[in-house]
């Protein structure tokens, strides 16, 4: 129950996951988002697989690979944030034209959800670190895979109440300009978050 409380907590605060689900979901609506939720949560499944397979032994002896990790989650977020901010610059769809595009880009959604978390430090230390410590000693593949499944569930539930709203929001917004404040909030978002990873790696979940 204490891991439950302590996951709760931690997809229930906005980060590098959040942000990309979020700004897929303004840009084509809740499928784009639910399929940017899906990319993180193949992601985190990922990690949860390398960390019991030994990641921690191959980061010990090659620390330069958590660097190369945290910068290269940096610069996609910067990345996406100038998509971001250079959409919010210029003259735009429509709402009406934004909502009858939103079937596109799954592929590139589906992708941002995957690497973002692939290069999200603060995965790998949850996968390494966190989990390890709620297990008991000699605890076998499966426990760890339980706890695991239940931050990926969790997770993901919390990413599609995300794609939802702001795909409420996205549909409510009239305007071209509030659009484009909205991806313009979404590109200073994720400035701030490639920041922090780069500087800190806690650009959680």
């Amino acid at each position: 129950m204490t891991f439950f409380w302590s996951v709760l907590l931690l997809v229930l605060t906005p980060g590098a996951t959040t942000a990309v689900v979020m700004r897929q979901a303004l840009i084509g609506g809740r499928r784009a988002g639910i399929t940017a939720a899906a990319g993180a949560a193949v992601a985190n499944s990922l990690q949860a697989i390398a960390a019991r397979a030994g990641l921690a032994v191959v980061l010990a002896r090659l620390p330069a690979v958590a660097v190369a990790i945290r910068i290269g989650g940096s610069l996609y977020l910067l990345w996406l944030a100038w998509q971001s901010l250079r959409r919010a610059a210029r003259p735009g769809p429509s709402p009406a034209e934004r909502l009858a595009g939103a079937a596109d880009g799954r592929a590139s959604a589906f992708r941002d959800g995957l690497t973002v978390n692939l290069l999200n430090p603060p995965i790998t230390t949850f996968y390494l670190v966190v989990v390890p410590g709620f297990l008991e000693p000699g605890a076998d593949t499966w426990a760890f895979a339980r706890l695991a499944a239940i931050h990926i569930t969790m997770a993901f539930v919390c990413h599609v109440g995300w794609s939802l709203v702001v795909d409420r929001v996205r549909t409510a917004t009239r305007s071209g300009a509030g659009l484009r404040a909205l991806d313009a909030a979404a590109g200073a978002a994720l400035i701030f978050l490639a920041v922090r990873t780069l500087l800190t790696g806690t650009a959680t979940r």
